[in-house]
């Protein structure tokens, strides 16, 4: 997987994307982050490659940092967004490529939750998307050993993966897609109860919620 192909690929996707919505569409609310609308959410992706590239990056990407760079963005037409992020495409190139990988986690996460607001899906079958559900699932298994839990088993059709040896207290079989947005903090506590093949799932959902709270309905996507 090369980092900067993907990250490059899928900022080209969302920039296509939402120069493509209407108006009414840049101000629905985005359902995975409800508290932005689809204009705000694209605020916070630039925003956030502008932080990171200013040094300006704490390890736990607060809400008060996130919100700054909405807030900051403000009043700014969808055009302008997308001219700034596009004079931030070498830099983030560069620091791909010098630093860290981390950004395409962020560009790759958003891209399914701002096409999921709008109805349009895509970028499903990419390498970044399964580059950043593998970076979930480890980031998943840390929290399962930090919560002193029995190891999980994750299934779907074309991926298998353990958070650790030993019987496994719960095995899950969900879709390739849902299986990802539910490492992505996306999917609801009654759609992984459906997905439960063994074991009981109710001891794991403070794992699963490792981006925020479980969403209270499932995701338009």
């Amino acid at each position: 997987m090369d980092a900067i192909t993907e990250w490059t690929n899928a900022q080209g996707r969302v920039i296509e994307l939402v120069e493509s919505l209407s108006d009414e569409e840049t101000r629905r609310a985005v359902p995975a982050t409800p508290d932005w609308t689809v204009s705000q959410l694209l605020a916070h992706m630039v925003g956030l490659n502008a932080d990171v590239l200013a040094g300006d990056e704490p390890e736990d990407h607060n809400s008060t940092w996130t919100q700054r760079q909405v807030d900051s963005r403000a009043g700014r037409a969808l055009a302008e967004l997308v001219d700034e992020w596009r004079t931030l495409t070498k830099p983030m190139q560069d620091y791909l490529r010098d630093r860290s990988p981390r950004p395409l986690t962020d560009v790759v996460i958003h891209e399914q939750d701002l096409r999921g607001a709008v109805g349009r899906p895509g970028g499903r079958d990419t390498g970044g998307l399964a580059a950043v559900r593998d970076v979930m699932a480890e980031r998943f298994a840390s929290r399962v050993r930090r919560a002193h839990l029995p190891p999980v088993e994750l299934r779907s059709p074309a991926w298998i993966f353990s958070t650790g040896d030993g019987e496994p207290g719960l095995e899950l079989f969900a879709p390739d897609f849902d299986l990802i947005r539910a490492l992505m903090t996306r999917r609801t506590a009654d759609q992984l109860r459906q997905w439960s093949r063994a074991g009981a799932i109710d001891p794991y959902l403070p794992v699963f919620a490792g981006l925020g709270p479980l969403p209270d309905r499932p995701l338009p996507e």
